[in-house]
């Protein structure tokens, strides 16, 4: 929904006697697009000259707090501190909020857990927070202490959700990279139960990829074909061109999925294939015993008038009949074409 009013001043009310609780880290915005780092254990002072863009951990009861007696509308204040988990984005009283998903950070790389950014922006204010480290808001701080230039809050917004489709696009790289792997181990005939753990875990990583760019890509549809015309230009996101990058990236997603679950079917069958082999061994090895297993079971019978019983060289002649059974077992199923 939109509406007419003025955006609210909210950055007046950032005057603190103290640094701003649970703060992770806080830029302001020059005009020129310069980012400053500013220090998180000092007040965070409003300027005429430049943008806030304040990112907080929200498990931190004192933020909770905080943010409870900022001045934005109340809808977007709610959401900042609700738990909901669904991908949304809104516009009211000159104000854009919602919530994006993410791939959780670990130390080092991003991991294949599904973490969620809140944020709300006006014109001269964005306030983000997460429950989790989160690899797009972290990348586009780094990017932005590298000297990156953002002309408006609205840039900032759409810097970070391009860094969000760069890291499942990273993601996906490394998965099509694994799945080059597993294809050529699949092709030399390789059926080692690692693979298919392996590819199990990949399908469900594409179907979690694909779950979070479904949801974006809506989003940002949905906000391309709103009128937007009475939004302050400084909050117009370019929607279109965010939905089209998205729409590209979840295509490959889903060619990678489907390629996983042709492999693993491929590998399903060779495993059929090989189980086939053992039991057809296991069969003639069976049939080749039988002839053999009678023969000893009726010299083993406890009755009189049983042959060979008073004849020396009677057990060389069982043993031959034993060895001449199974021969004949043989040449029958040869015959047959059980045996090749």
């Amino acid at each position: 929904m939109l509406a007419d009013r003025p955006p609210a001043n909210v950055v007046t009310s950032l005057l603190t006697p103290g640094a701003v609780p649970g703060l992770v880290w806080a830029f302001r915005l020059h005009h020129d697009g310069r980012a400053e780092a500013l220090p998180i254990d000092a007040p965070i002072e409003p300027s005429h000259d430049g943008r806030l863009w304040l990112h907080f951990n929200l498990t931190d009861v004192r933020t909770r707090a905080w943010l409870a007696n900022l001045h934005i509308p109340q809808l977007a204040r709610d959401l900042l501190l609700s738990n909901d988990n669904f991908q949304q984005i809104h516009i009211v009283d000159h104000c854009v909020y919602g919530v994006f998903s993410d791939l959780v950070r670990d130390i080092n790389e991003a991991t294949r857990e599904t973490g969620y950014l809140r944020f709300a922006m006006t014109e001269r204010l964005l306030i983000s927070g997460r429950h989790q480290a989160l690899c797009a808001v972290d990348a586009t701080r780094r990017v932005l202490e590298s000297g990156h230039r953002v002309d408006s809050v609205a840039s900032l917004l759409e810097k970070i959700v391009d860094e969000i489709a760069d890291t499942m696009d990273r993601m996906a790289d490394k998965i099509g990279t694994d799945l080059d792997a597993i294809e050529e181990r699949v092709l030399t005939n390789d059926t080692g139960s690692e693979l298919r753990s392996g590819l199990s875990k990949m399908r469900r990583t594409c179907v979690r990829l694909h779950r979070q760019l479904a949801g974006l890509r809506v989003l940002f549809h949905r906000l391309e074909q709103k009128n937007t015309d009475n939004l302050s230009p400084a909050l117009r996101l370019q929607a279109g061109k965010l939905a089209q990058r998205l729409d590209g990236l979840d295509h490959d997603i889903v060619e990678l999925h489907e390629r996983s679950r042709l492999l693993e079917e491929e590998l399903r069958f060779k495993l059929e294939e090989e189980s086939n082999r053992h039991l057809h061994a296991l069969s003639v090895v069976t049939m080749m015993l039988l002839p053999p297993t009678l023969v000893t079971g009726i010299f083993g019978m406890n009755t009189k008038g049983l042959p060979l019983t008073d004849t020396d060289s009677g057990f060389l002649v069982a043993a031959g009949l034993l060895i001449g059974s199974s021969l004949l077992a043989y040449l029958v199923m040869r015959r047959l074409g059980i045996v090749r």
